[in-house]
């Protein structure tokens, strides 16, 4: 009895993985698109003086 539930419970814990990575996203993120950069460039001087 107690090896049949662990049996289960393993073939549950794997099939909602194999559910999860094979069902459609469920992101919220905005259709957006590539946003540009539009901070400072890299100072290679400035690094090392904090």
């Amino acid at each position: 009895m107690a090896i049949s539930k662990i049996f289960m419970s393993i073939m549950q814990y794997i099939s909602e993985a194999v559910m999860r990575i094979f069902s459609p996203t469920d992101d919220a993120y905005p259709m957006i698109g590539v946003q540009p950069f539009t901070g400072e460039r890299y100072k290679r001087g400035t690094a090392h003086s904090w």
